[in-house]
């Protein structure tokens, strides 16, 4: 279970709503966060789960941009592009779950939500960390893998543009012949091989 869903479930058992805004991209993908702000964190809906918007900018269907630099956190939103004359209305879809809790059962749920966030807190903060060492530990393979690749790319290249010189006006030089046993007898192999050779 993710974070957030947790969280959610955690409020709705607390007699708090959790109010969701969602927005349509331009493309027609379903997004989905607190409150469209930088900071906020932001997901694609889909049938089965909500998965965190990966980085890049987005245009929402009202024109304005959504950069996303760190992957499910809003890091801006920009304004349309529409003329300054007309203001643009834009209004947010809001789902609400809300559920009634016992009032008696309340108190010890708060305080069951409160161990849970403290306990749960420096954890995601070390698995944040852990992440941007890897990204940083992957991101520099890669760059190295690249780098030489490109140089083996280069060292093809060259070996490639070397010219070979081929002169065919050139005779062949006469053959040298060297001969052994000369003084024994000659054998029905030796005639053979000497018919061959001629």
């Amino acid at each position: 279970m993710k974070t957030t869903e947790m969280l959610s479930k955690i409020k709705a058992l607390l007699n708090a709503s959790v109010k969701l805004a969602q927005q349509t991209l331009d493309n027609g993908t379903v997004i989905e966060a607190e409150s469209f702000e930088a900071g906020q964190s932001v997901f694609i809906v889909t049938d089965d789960e909500r998965v965190a918007l990966p980085i890049g900018e987005y245009k929402l269907e009202d024109g304005r941009s959504l950069i996303v630099e760190e992957e499910g956190v809003i890091a801006s939103i920009g304004e349309s592009e529409a003329p300054a004359e007309e203001p643009v209305a834009v209004e947010a879809e809001e789902e609400v779950i809300e559920t009634e809790v016992p009032e008696e059962v309340a108190p010890e749920v708060e305080a069951i939500v409160e161990a849970v966030v403290e306990v749960v807190a420096p954890a995601l903060e070390e698995v944040k960390e852990e992440l941007k060492k890897l990204k940083k530990k992957f991101e520099d393979s890669y760059e190295k893998k690249e780098e030489e690749e490109e140089k083996k790319k280069e060292e093809k290249k060259e070996e490639m543009s070397k010219k070979f010189n081929h002169s065919p006006e050139r005779k062949a030089s006469k053959r040298q012949e060297i001969k052994f046993s000369q003084n024994r007898k000659e054998t029905t192999l030796d005639r053979v091989l000497r018919q061959l050779n001629k």
